[in-house]
C-alpha cells in the first residue's frame, strides 16, 4: 500500500518537476601557442602565449525552465594562462550574469558585456583572435568591452532586428570635484537579413564631470558562399582635450573543408597626430568539431608619433615606443570542451 502511495505521488508530481527542469552546462576553452614576437625596439624573441586564436577560458551556464515560455538563466566565465596556470585577477572577470529570458526578450543583472561589444564580436573578420583583431580598440582611453554592476537588455528578433540596452551604476554616494558619477549608459541594434548582418552602438560614460565619454561602432558581416567580408569603425570622444581614438577593420575569410583563411586590414589614430596601420594574414586547420591548428603573421607600421601594438584574444605585444613597428609570427593548438 505504501509504495502504490509513492508511485501515486511520484506520478502526480511529474509534472511540476518537468517544468522545473534545470540544465547546467560546464565549458571552455584551451588555448596555446608558441609566437615569435619582436616589438620594433629590442629584435625578435621567443614566447609562449596562451589564448591567441581564443581566450584560454572555463565556464558555467545553465537554465531552468520556469513555464509559460520563461527561463532562468546564468553564467559565469572566466578566463586563465595555460602558459602558467594562473589564473585572471578576477574569477569570473569575463562574465558573471543571473537573469531571465523570455519572449520579452533576455534580461541580465552582473558582468556584462557592451552593446558596442556584441556589434564588434560579428564584425571582425579574425574573429576577435589572432594578432591584429579589433579587440586593440578596447581598453584604457579607448572603447569599454565590459561593464560590472549593470542591468543588460536585448529583445528578440523582430523581422530580422535586435535592439540592446545597457546600464552601468557607478554606485557612487557622492561625487568628487572633477569626476563623473561613473555611469555608464549604452544602446545598441543588430540587423540580419539573410547572409547580412549590419549594426551601430553607442555608450555614453559619465567618467569625468566636466563632459560625458562617448563611444561609437558601426559594422557589417556579408556571407557570399566560401567567402565572408567583416568590416567595422570604431570612435572614442573621450572627455578631456587631445584625447580621440577610432580604429577601422576590413576583412575577410575564405574556408575551404578543413581549412579557413583570414585576411584583416586595420588602421588607428588617435589626436595628437598617433597613427599606425597593420596586417594580418591568418590560417586554421580544423582536426575535429572542437580541436583546429593555425598559424598567423601580423605586423603594425606606426608613423613617427604612432605607439599601437598589436592585439589577439588573450595577449597584446605592445610597440617598444614611438614610431616602433610590431610584428608576430605565431602557431598555436586550440580545444574547446
Amino acid at each position: 500500500m505504501q509504495v502504490k502511495l509513492i508511485a501515486a505521488a511520484l506520478v502526480a508530481t511529474a509534472p511540476l518537476l518537468a517544468q522545473a527542469q534545470t540544465a547546467v552546462t560546464v565549458y571552455g576553452i584551451a588555448d596555446a601557442a608558441v609566437s615569435a614576437e619582436d616589438n620594433g625596439l629590442t629584435g625578435r624573441k621567443t614566447v609562449i602565449n596562451s589564448g591567441n586564436q581564443s581566450t584560454s577560458r572555463f565556464g558555467f551556464r545553465g537554465t531552468e525552465d520556469l513555464g509559460n515560455g520563461l527561463k532562468a538563466i546564468f553564467n559565469v566565465e572566466g578566463g586563465y594562462n595555460i602558459d602558467t596556470g594562473a589564473g585572471d585577477s578576477a574569477l569570473f572577470g569575463r562574465r558573471a550574469v543571473v537573469g531571465l529570458e523570455g519572449g520579452f526578450g533576455t534580461l541580465t543583472i552582473g558582468r556584462e558585456y557592451t552593446p558596442i561589444a556584441a556589434v564588434a564580436q560579428f564584425a571582425d573578420a579574425l574573429g576577435q583572435g589572432f594578432y591584429g583583431t579589433n579587440l586593440g580598440a578596447f581598453g584604457t582611453n579607448k572603447l569599454t568591452r565590459r561593464i560590472s554592476n549593470s542591468v543588460n537588455y536585448r529583445s528578440p528578433s523582430m523581422s530580422g532586428l535586435r535592439l540592446t540596452a545597457a546600464y552601468s551604476a557607478g554606485e557612487k554616494s557622492s561625487v568628487p570635484v572633477g569626476q563623473g558619477s561613473g555611469n555608464l549608459m549604452g544602446l545598441g541594434a543588430e540587423y540580419v537579413n539573410g547572409n547580412l548582418t549590419v549594426g551601430g552602438a553607442m555608450h555614453t560614460f559619465e567618467r569625468l564631470g566636466a563632459s560625458d565619454d562617448r563611444e561609437f561602432i558601426y559594422g557589417g558581416a556579408l556571407k557570399a558562399g566560401a567567402w565572408e567580408f567583416r568590416g567595422n569603425v570604431m570612435v572614442a570622444n573621450l572627455s578631456g582635450p587631445n584625447n580621440k581614438f577610432d580604429q577601422a577593420n576590413i576583412g575577410t575569410t575564405y574556408t575551404m573543408q578543413a581549412h579557413k583563411f583570414f585576411f584583416n586590414y586595420q588602421r588607428n589614430r588617435q589626436s595628437g597626430g598617433l597613427q599606425g596601420s597593420g596586417a594580418t594574414l591568418a590560417y586554421t586547420y580544423t582536426m575535429s568539431k572542437r580541436t583546429n591548428l593555425y598559424a598567423s603573421y601580423a605586423m603594425m607600421n606606426n608613423n613617427a608619433k604612432g605607439n599601437f601594438g598589436l592585439t589577439s584574444a588573450g595577449s597584446t605585444l605592445a610597440a617598444g615606443g614611438a614610431g616602433k613597428d610590431p610584428s608576430a609570427l605565431t602557431m598555436g593548438v586550440r580545444h574547446s570542451f
